[in-house]
């Protein structure tokens, strides 16, 4: 049987990830130079710092989250960012928002304009959902959670977007008035939202 070269292993990591990174070759000789083959030959497409993705992958509308998503593995897609992806919203922001765990180092990419917060504890750690995009392991807080962190930003995003985020998760039956509740806990938010859950349950 035939040895697999490194080359080979390289182009069957890169079609099962669909956004790779350099060091997601490690151990595999000589990953560096063939990859700057793999580029110069169009078979492989340098998307941002760091970042390529094979010739034939399909970008959408969620090609920045997904680089996002590659670049800071351990960020959780948050507010405005998450209210998008659970349609949620009309705003349509520019920039990617962006959780990290509080003793976190911040990400340093300039290829991609991030939004940087830091939540701590059950508020950083609750509500995380995955989703498995085109090959990419997508971390973005569930639509419950996403409001009930609307309102703790409030003053960062707006009442008017947390409110709208309030009446179209419950008019799209993607959270329970439980799940609403039980988040507003975690986040401290309870007085604040209770005049507004109890007007729409």
């Amino acid at each position: 049987m035939r040895e697999i070269s490194a080359k080979e292993k390289l182009l069957a990591k890169i079609k099962e990830k669909n956004l790779v990174r350099p060091k997601d070759f490690e151990g595999i000789n000589g990953a560096r130079v063939h990859l700057s083959q793999l580029v110069a030959s169009g078979e492989l497409v340098r998307v941002g710092r760091g970042l390529y993705a094979p010739r034939e992958f399909e970008f959408n509308e969620r090609q920045s989250l997904l680089e996002a998503a590659r670049l800071v593995p351990k960020g959780v897609l948050c507010l405005l960012s998450a209210l998008r992806f659970h349609e949620l919203t009309t705003q349509n922001p520019f920039e990617i928002w962006l959780a990290i765990e509080g003793t976190s180092r911040k990400p340093q990419i300039s290829t991609l304009p991030l939004n940087v917060f830091r939540f701590s504890g059950a508020s950083f750690a609750k509500g995380i959902e995955t989703h498995d995009i085109m090959g990419v392991r997508l971390r973005v807080y569930n639509p419950a959670k996403t409001v009930a962190d609307c309102f703790k930003y409030r003053n960062k995003i707006g009442l008017d977007v947390a409110l709208e985020a309030l009446r179209d998760v419950w008019r799209q039956k993607k959270a329970t008035a439980d799940e609403l509740w039980h988040y507003a806990r975690i986040c401290r938010m309870s007085n604040v939202m209770r005049p507004y859950l109890e007007s729409i349950v």
